[in-house]
């Protein structure tokens, strides 16, 4: 505002002023006005975005589960009158539940007799060498050292025939050279690629296990070693899924290498999971890891990279989409909570009656269903769709205009709604990044999207990671062994 106006402006001032300087204080207040009406508007949506920012959650985003708790009071709430009148539900096992009883653990590997040594009548220790009863219990124990160093004595002796010296081979459980065992190897790999054990934890692991002290540089080389020898098992995996699978999930999630942001892909099915350590989120790395086109169906999120893709069809996940309408819900704008709530109970029903197929697969009630879901869908976009505000508007034309990859599941039920096998998938490497806090190198953020697709593979396959870890290390050691492989054996 002008300084030089008056700071009293009462009616008396005002009277002794000029019509012309009573105009020039009127026009400069209107400056004024507008200017503060610009900032009041600005900081009204901000104060709106806040707001919608503060009330985000994993139900109406895209963030994490895990950050949910930060937003939860420490003050506990009253129930609702609905739920003060409802039966609390005891915690474990409700009514109806089909519980499993344990069967034992397959085999046992000691017996241990227990005989009572003095009668607590007499005295005595005269005890009949019969039982009356037998009562068994098998127990898992920690044996007092499980980790047992050997000392490989390797002789070398004169042939009593031909004269010539001959040494003994070395036993496949170790490697000449090096300090521990294939077995302990293998099992060092699953803790930290799995376990997500820190080397200095293995350090003290090793100890209180088995007593006895390893030092990070062999740990560190222990897992380079693993990497290097399930290297063509990768390669394997990595060339097979370029050819055409019936379906594909596929998901991307960002890394941290020396405090830049890397992507982590992942391609997965319930037979194998391969990850790829990226530069980029772009299109260039989809076509890399699955080739220009892709003779199958894809399952993804509704990330623009994904659009226009060469595939025979697309699922985008509904589990987004239902978020988006969420956050519809709490966005202020003509119409969208109505949107909001009726496009959520939309795929909640699609979501119900998708889940009640799956447990029977009564082909014929789900494609009744099918006709009347598409009746309802194409109503309610009419309805909404010349009513809605920018941001509803751009989801219902999404809607509209992708439909065949939004809605691909009605049609072909074995292709499910969501995306969720792939970001199952990443909990495994998202553990991994938060205890890591990411890589040194581009070079060790491959080495650890190799070694976290042999567990997830592994995983998918039932398949023990540990035998897997061992049976390449023995074949890289020796190379006239083949290489264990990661492919489904159907």
């Amino acid at each position: 505002m002008n300084q030089n106006l008056p700071q009293d402006l009462d009616r008396e001032s005002l009277n002794q002023l000029s019509k012309e300087e009573l105009v020039e204080i009127i026009i400069e207040q209107s400056k004024v006005i507008r200017e503060l009406q610009k900032i009041i508007y600005e900081l009204q949506q901000e104060v709106a975005r806040l707001k919608v920012s503060r009330d985000l959650d994993s139900s109406n985003s895209s963030k994490p589960p895990a950050g949910d708790i930060l937003k939860k009071s420490e003050t506990k709430k009253s129930p609702s009158p609905e739920e003060s009148n409802q039966p609390k539900k005891r915690p474990g096992g409700q009514p109806g539940h089909q519980g499993k009883t344990r069967k034992g653990f397959g085999r046992v590997d000691r017996y241990e007799i227990l005989r009572p040594e003095d009668c607590v009548y007499c005295g005595q220790k005269a005890f009949a060498s019969v039982a009356v009863k037998v009562e068994k219990q098998a127990v898992a124990q920690l044996v007092e050292r499980p980790i047992e160093v050997v000392e490989y004595q390797r002789h070398t002796c004169v042939c009593e025939c031909c004269g010539n010296l001959q040494a003994a081979d070395w036993t496949e459980d170790i490697i000449p050279g090096q300090d521990l065992g294939i077995s302990l190897q293998a099992f060092l790999g699953w803790v930290n690629n799995y376990a997500h054990m820190p080397y200095e934890k293995q350090q003290e692991m090793l100890w209180e296990v088995g007593q006895i002290e390893i030092r990070l540089g062999t740990l560190v080389a222990t897992n380079e070693r693993i990497t290097q020898a399930i290297e063509p098992s990768i390669i394997e995996l990595s060339n097979w899924v370029k050819q055409t699978q019936p379906n594909i999930y596929v998901d991307e999630t960002p890394w941290s290498v020396k405090g830049v942001k890397e992507w982590l892909w992942v391609v997965a099915n319930s037979d194998f999971c391969l990850f790829t350590a990226a530069d980029t989120r772009s299109r260039a790395e989809l076509e890399t890891i699955l080739g220009a086109k892709y003779a199958g169906v894809l399952s993804s999120d509704d990330f623009s990279v994904y659009n226009g893709y060469q595939v025979v069809a697309q699922q985008k996940c509904l589990a987004h989409l239902r978020r988006h309408f969420k956050k519809l819900i709490i966005l202020p704008g003509l119409h969208n909570q109505a949107i909001g709530e009726a496009f959520v109970d939309l795929i909640d029903e699609a979501f119900s009656s998708y889940a009640q197929w799956f447990k029977t697969l009564d082909s014929s009630s789900y494609n009744d269903w099918v006709n009347q879901f598409k009746a309802k869908l194409h109503s309610s976009l009419n309805q909404w769709i010349d009513k809605a505000g920018a941001t509803a508007g751009q989801l219902l034309r999404s809607l509209r205009d992708k439909a065949n990859q939004w809605w691909y599941f009605l049609d072909y039920p074995e292709v499910p709604p969501d995306n969720n096998l792939a970001e199952r998938s990443l909990r495994l490497a998202v553990t991994k990044r938060k205890v890591s806090g990411g890589s040194r190198s581009m070079d060790r953020f491959k080495h650890t999207a190799h070694l976290l697709t042999v567990v997830q593979t592994c995983r998918r396959q039932g398949r023990s990671v540990i035998d897997f870890f061992a049976q390449a290390l023995i074949a890289d050691s020796n190379n006239s062994l083949s290489r264990p492989s990661l492919l489904p054996q159907y």
